[in-house]
Parts: C-alpha cells; sequence; structure tokens
C-alpha cells in the first residue's frame, strides 16, 4: 500500500507495482504504458534524486465535457491520505499562445491574471483539453510536469517551497511521485511564482481543471 507518511525520504523506492494498463483518453489519444516506464520516472532516477512512487486506483471515467471528468488531483490526495496543499495538479495553459504547464496545488484555483503577470503575458487560458494532450504526449489526468513531450515552459506555484516534499502525477494516471519541491522545479527547468488565487477549491470549476 502507498505509505502516508510525510517524512523525509531517504532514497530512492517504490512504494507499490501495478503492471501496465491502457490508459483511455476522450480525445482520441489512447496508449498503454508501464509504470516503470514513463519519461517523468526515467528523469527522476537518472538525476538520482530521492523520491517515492505512490500507486493508487485512479477514477476510469472521462468526459470531453468538464463536468464529467474526475477531480484527478483531489481524487489522489484522498486515496493516498495526503493534505490536498502537498498535491500538485498539472494544468496546460497557453500564455500568448504559447503552452506552458502550471503546476498548483489541488486544493487552489490557478489565477489566469496572476499567471500572465509573472510570465509578463498579454493573457493566459487554459488549453484546450485535446491540444494539452498532444502537447505532452500524456492523457488527461496523467499529465506531469516532468520530461513533458516536447520542451515546455513549466510554472510551479510557489507554495511548493513551504513544504518538504510534494506529489505530482508521475505520467500515467493512478501514479504520483513524491519529491523535494526544489528537486520538481530544478528537473522541470521551471520558475516558482504565485499564480493561484487566494482562496477557493482547486476542482471545481475551469481554472481549477486537474489535467
Amino acid at each position: 500500500m502507498p505509505e502516508r507518511d510525510g517524512g523525509p525520504l531517504s532514497g530512492r523506492r517504490w512504494t507499490r507495482t501495478v503492471t501496465g494498463r491502457p490508459e483511455h483518453s476522450g480525445n482520441d489519444y489512447d496508449r498503454t504504458v508501464s509504470p516503470a516506464a514513463t519519461p517523468a520516472l526515467e528523469l527522476v532516477r537518472r538525476a538520482g534524486v530521492a523520491h517515492r512512487v505512490h500507486a493508487y486506483n485512479a477514477p476510469d471515467r472521462h468526459g470531453r465535457q468538464r463536468d464529467d471528468r474526475p477531480s484527478y488531483g483531489t481524487d489522489a490526495a484522498i486515496a493516498l491520505g495526503v493534505a490536498p496543499a502537498r498535491v500538485f495538479k498539472t494544468l496546460v495553459v497557453t500564455v500568448d499562445d504559447a503552452i506552458t504547464l502550471v503546476v498548483v496545488p489541488v486544493d487552489r484555483e490557478l489565477d489566469l491574471k496572476r499567471l500572465a503577470t509573472a510570465c509578463s503575458a498579454r493573457r493566459a487560458a487554459l488549453a484546450d483539453p485535446a491540444a494539452a494532450e498532444r502537447a505532452t504526449g500524456q492523457v488527461i489526468g496523467g499529465i506531469s510536469p516532468l520530461a513533458p513531450r516536447r520542451p515546455l515552459a513549466v510554472i510551479v506555484d510557489a507554495s511548493a517551497l513551504d513544504h518538504e516534499t510534494v506529489f505530482v502525477s508521475a505520467g500515467r494516471r493512478g501514479f504520483q511521485i513524491e519529491l523535494a519541491p526544489r528537486d520538481l522545479v530544478r528537473l522541470s527547468h521551471a520558475r516558482s511564482a504565485r499564480v493561484t488565487r487566494d482562496h477557493g477549491p482547486g476542482d471545481s470549476d475551469g481554472s481549477g481543471l486537474a489535467y
């Protein structure tokens, strides 16, 4: 079973191993991937940073409309017994038409105006889910800020640095990587900035959509 403590990471380890199974997207992007094969996990392993991989049962349902999609980030926090503030979802956003990955806590909403300001941009908007999957090579609910299909700008909300470790998707549904936030920022070549609203739920509306 996944570990639930928030203690220091003494080294690299798996918490559970699950055999490969297909991932299905509502946007005609399907793939089969094993937990040992995701680019995010390979990146973390090659870097030699302390981390844990946590497996859980992710919801299978997926719809084209936002209201039909599961709250993947909140579901992960509940399944792993982790405070939502330590579990981070990856949103795919267009910032002045450039695809950007934005990593925010699942219990908070992305503030698109703050994001645009942090990027010295005119505007920011959530990317279409199909475009998000094409850009990252990953399916909705399993998008990781680590090792997307092609190099993308990454912004990590500054609140991540308040925690000893944080959780992000390992690049497939049902798997989270726990690692130090500074390792997350370094490995994803990210900038940190305060880009969430001051208050509000994380998965309840458009700006909280969890990819």
